[in-house]
């Protein structure tokens, strides 16, 4: 027991100097914060299950604009789930997407929590994880609520959602994603579908 406290320290310890290095005040969101996110991200208060999709296709007018851009498709599910063995909400993601030059289908998921970036005001997003350090991503809402935002830098994903060595990469900011080639995290916008 006494290990596992010791282990949950240290991971809380470390994830906060990642997140410090990001240059963001980060503190976990409240109760009535996350449940008012869940509402507005979910279109209407989550019951026992909910689900919710945006996806962004760009253009060819676009991709002519953007030529180091490597992502054509990008579609994300965010969905929620009650345990029962401790009746609170989880949240999870499924973020889906084509390159433009290469074939097949890509994907990642991954567990969320919620967190309020005090830095931009006190926006609530989603902090979505990859499992095995395989990065993450942000997911905040327009002030519409009509799109979400996601941000990344790089996260593991698969081709064909066959998570094994072979079919494994990595989707990252500025070589694959980003719009302008820029090194930094990368942002993308897209409507609920």
């Amino acid at each position: 027991m006494k290990l596992l406290t010791l282990a949950a320290l240290t991971l809380a310890a470390l994830t906060s100097v990642a997140l410090a290095d990001d240059g963001d005040d980060i503190r976990g969101a409240s109760k009535a914060e996350a449940d008012a996110f869940d509402a507005r991200i979910y279109a209407g208060a989550p019951g026992k299950t909910a689900y919710t999709c945006f996806v962004r296709r760009y253009d060819a007018e676009h991709l002519a604009r953007h030529p180091k851009q490597q992502v054509a498709t990008m579609k994300l599910l965010v969905s929620a789930e009650t345990y029962e063995a401790d009746m609170q909400l989880h949240n999870s993601f499924r973020l889906g997407f084509r390159y433009r030059n290469r074939s097949g289908d890509f994907d990642s998921s991954g567990s969320c929590r919620h967190t309020v970036f005090t830095r931009e005001g006190t926006e609530v997003r989603l902090g979505c994880g990859v499992d095995c350090e395989g990065g993450g991503i942000g997911i905040a809402l327009s002030k519409d609520g009509k799109s979400v935002i996601v941000r990344l830098e790089s996260i593991r994903v698969w081709l064909h959602n066959k998570p094994d060595d072979e079919t494994e990469r990595s989707l990252v900011a500025g070589s694959d994603a980003g719009s302008s080639g820029s090194s930094g995290p990368i942002t993308v916008r897209a409507s609920r579908s």
